[in-house]
C-alpha cells in the first residue's frame, strides 16, 4: 500500500521525504507530523495534499469483536494505581496525574488498512481532530478520532485547548472536574510561557463544555505571541508531552506515571497533525481516542486524570467510557454494507 496520510481535512499522498529531526520544520512544504509519547517522533513532507484521497487507496478493514482485547491494567490494578496517585498527591509529589492503560488484541495486520478503520471513525465518531497515517515501509499505521487541540499556530500565535473533565452528560461534571482543568491550564500557561514573549499568554477560553459521541469534556483555551525566532524543536521542548495527559508538575507527574503504568502508551498521549513550514500554520491534536497497530496487535489507549478527590471506581468508569463507543465502531467493516452501522 501507498503511503497516505489525514489531517486537517486534507489527504496526503506522495511521500518524498521522512525524518525524524524537527528542524525540517523550518524549511519548506507541508508536513504530517507524528510524535509519539515514547518512541522516535516522525515528520513526514508530502507533494499533494487534497479534499480526497487517490482513487483507490482505501483498502479494507474488518474489525475485532469488542470481546477480544485485553487491557494492560485489569480494574483492581487501575484502582490500585488511582490509590497510589492519591497517596502521592497527599504527600506533595504531584498535585493530579494522567493514568492510562493500553487496550490490544490480535488482529490479521496484513490483511487490515488503518484507513479503512479512519473511515468508520470518521463516519461514527466524527471528531474535530481526526487524522491517520499509513506508511508500510515505517511501521506507521495510526488511526486518531481526537477531539483535543495540543497546539495551533497562525504565524506568531500559537494555542493549546486542553481537556479536562468528562462525563456522559453535563449533569455528570463536578468540581472535581474543573478544578482538573483549571489546574491543567496553570500548567499549559506555564509550559506556553516558556517559549513566548513577556505578557502574552492568555486563557481564551475556560469550562467550556463540548459535546461529542457518548460523553461531554470540559475544554479551555490557553494562547500566547511567540518569542520571534523561536524554532518547532524548541516549541516541542517545553510543551511536550501535552500537560491534559501528564499531569502537574509534568515533571513528578511523569515520573509517577513511569512507576504505575506497566504497559508503554507509545502512540497514545503523543501528538499528531500537520505543520505548513512556508506559512507558519499549524494544527496538532493529542493524540486520545487513537488506535494503531503494533505487530500483529490493535491497540488502543485510555486513561483518566487523578486528583485528591478521585474516585478509583469512578476513574476506572470514565476510562471505560472513553473506549466503549470507540471499541465498538472499530470492531465493524469497511467498506460498510448498506445500511448496516458497527
Amino acid at each position: 500500500m501507498m503511503p497516505l496520510a489525514y489531517a486537517g481535512g486534507l489527504w496526503a499522498s506522495g511521500l518524498i521525504e521522512s525524518s525524524t529531526d524537527p528542524r525540517v520544520l523550518e524549511t519548506s512544504g507541508r508536513w504530517l507530523v507524528v510524535l509519539p509519547y515514547s518512541g522516535t517522533p516522525t515528520f513526514l513532507r508530502f507533494s499533494t495534499w487534497e479534499s480526497e484521497p487517490p482513487a483507490g487507496a482505501i483498502g479494507n478493514w474488518s474489525g475485532p469483536s469488542a470481546q477480544t482485547w485485553s487491557t494492560s491494567l485489569n480494574e483492581l490494578q487501575y484502582c490500585a494505581a488511582v490509590e497510589s496517585t492519591r497517596q502521592a498527591i497527599a504527600a506533595g509529589v504531584v498535585y493530579q496525574a494522567n493514568i492510562c492503560r493500553v487496550l490490544r488484541t490480535p488482529i490479521e495486520v496484513q490483511n487490515q488498512d488503518i484507513a479503512g478503520l479512519h473511515l468508520l471513525l470518521m463516519q461514527h465518531n466524527p471528531a474535530p481532530y481526526s487524522a491517520m497515517v499509513r506508511v508500510p515501509k515505517s511501521n506507521l499505521a495510526i488511526a486518531c478520532a481526537s477531539p483535543e487541540l495540543y497546539l495551533s499556530r497562525d504565524g506568531s500565535e500559537i494555542a493549546s485547548g486542553p481537556i479536562k473533565g468528562t462525563g456522559r452528560t453535563s449533569a455528570d461534571l463536578t468540581e472535581k472536574d474543573r478544578a482538573e482543568n483549571i489546574m491543567i491550564v496553570d500548567l499549559v500557561r506555564n509550559d506556553l510561557a516558556r517559549v513566548s514573549a513577556t505578557g502574552t499568554v492568555e486563557v481564551a477560553g475556560l469550562l467550556r463544555e463540548e459535546q461529542h459521541p457518548g460523553l461531554v469534556h470540559l475544554v479551555s483555551r490557553v494562547k500566547s505571541q511567540l518569542v520571534q525566532g523561536t524554532t518547532w524543536a524548541q516549541i516541542f521542548d517545553a510543551t511536550f508531552p501535552p500537560g491534559s495527559v501528564t499531569g502537574a508538575p509534568k515533571s513528578s507527574a511523569l515520573t509517577l506515571i513511569n512507576e504505575l503504568e506497566n504497559a508503554s502508551r507509545t502512540f497514545y498521549c503523543g501528538a499528531i497533525g500537520w505543520v505548513d513550514a512556508d506559512n507558519d500554520q499549524a494544527s496538532l491534536a493529542v493524540s486520545i481516542r487513537t488506535f494503531w497497530l503494533e505487530g500483529d496487535d490493535l491497540c488502543f489507549g485510555t486513561g483518566a486524570g487523578i486528583t485528591w478527590a478521585s474516585d478509583s471506581e469512578k476513574e476506572w468508569e470514565e476510562t471505560e467510557l472513553k473506549a466503549k463507543h470507540l471499541v465498538s465502531v472499530a470492531s465493524g467493516h469497511w467498506p460498510e454494507s448498506k445500511g448496516k452501522a458497527p
